[in-house]
């Protein structure tokens, strides 16, 4: 059972880290929103290709007031919630097994 509590913790982490490198992920692409960057530069385009998939369907809902566009804030929390969710019952488990 030991075993299981550490793999569930270990899970835990990953997850949590999976996330993190999201939020960082969506953090450069708003910063790099504000200046004009080359949209064919590789790397540009590959964290494009990154964060459209989570930002995609909040585009859809009016979310945008003029030039300022809310869904990011709304993916944030989302993914707040979510990452919350998955990892506390990742711990819990942890913790059950451990």
């Amino acid at each position: 059972m030991f075993i299981l509590g550490q793999l569930f913790s270990s899970l835990a982490l990953l997850v949590s880290m999976i996330f993190n490198v999201i939020y960082f992920l969506l953090v450069v692409r708003i910063i790099l929103s504000w200046f004009a960057v080359d949209s064919y530069n590789e790397i540009v385009q590959i964290l494009y290709r990154i964060t459209e998939p989570i930002l995609a369907p909040f585009r859809r809902l009016p979310l945008r007031f003029g030039a300022i566009d809310f869904s990011p804030i709304i993916a944030f929390i989302l993914i707040a919630f979510l990452r919350n969710f998955f990892v506390g019952i990742l711990t819990q488990l942890a913790y059950k097994f451990g």
